[in-house]
């Protein structure tokens, strides 16, 4: 019994020393948290996790020091995790609290709707989360009409760019068969000089033809 129990006592020393790390880490992440140094911070409960990987504590201080940074999606996702590693409903409420504050200034409101009230379900008590589940809600109903508004405007703009179009086109009609049968009459009456210069030229170049062979007959005439 005795050696069963030394054999146990040694194999749960280990443990006991990660334990032991994974915790100083996490203090001193907190320390400089408090310091506003919040990148050390974030280095130190990333040291924590690297430790003890399924430790809630340094997700969730982790997600709080990035949020800081405003590096607000992986704060997310370190919230996340640690609301699916946390069993105290008090901690997970604060989890669900901060996802709802960050999709909230992002106007995420209907998820930030869902993380308020994750965060009720585990803390009922809490007025803060309480209030800011009801003026998300207020935001998101407003917000559609926004987009209309936003989408009418554009719209308006389609057409009235659709609209200067089709009165270029137009205008660009009304000009242009003018301008075509200016060209066509030019082409027509240069086409009409020319073909009479030709039956001109062709008219001399028989004239000059019957000249020749009547001369000729005449001069045959003569000979005969």
């Amino acid at each position: 019994m005795k050696r069963f129990f030394i054999f146990c006592f040694l194999s749960t020393l280990p443990i006991y020393v990660m334990a032991q790390k994974d915790r100083q880490y996490i203090r001193s992440g907190n320390r400089l948290y408090r310091q506003q140094n919040y990148a050390k911070a974030e280095a130190e409960y990333r040291k924590s996790l690297g430790v003890n990987p399924n430790n809630s504590q340094a997700m969730y201080n982790l997600g709080c020091a990035l949020m800081m940074q405003k590096k607000d999606s992986a704060a997310i996702i370190q919230y996340e995790k640690a609301g699916r590693a946390e069993n105290s409903p008090k901690r997970k409420a604060n989890v669900y609290h901060n996802i709802g504050v960050v999709c909230q200034s992002h106007q995420m409101y209907a998820e930030a709707i869902k993380a308020y009230e994750e965060s009720l379900r585990n803390n009922p008590a809490d007025n803060e989360t309480r209030y800011n589940l009801a003026l998300c809600k207020k935001l998101l109903k407003q917000q559609p009409k926004n987009n209309n508004q936003n989408k009418n405007k554009d719209k308006n703009k389609d057409n009235n760019s659709k609209n200067k179009n089709k009165q270029e086109k137009q205008k660009q009609r009304k000009n242009s068969p003018q301008k075509s049968k200016k060209q066509m009459s030019k082409d027509n009456a240069e086409q009409l000089l020319n073909a009479a210069m030709q039956e001109e030229q062709a008219t001399r170049q028989r004239m000059k033809r019957d000249e020749t062979h009547h001369s000729r007959q005449r001069r045959l005439q003569k000979n005969w």
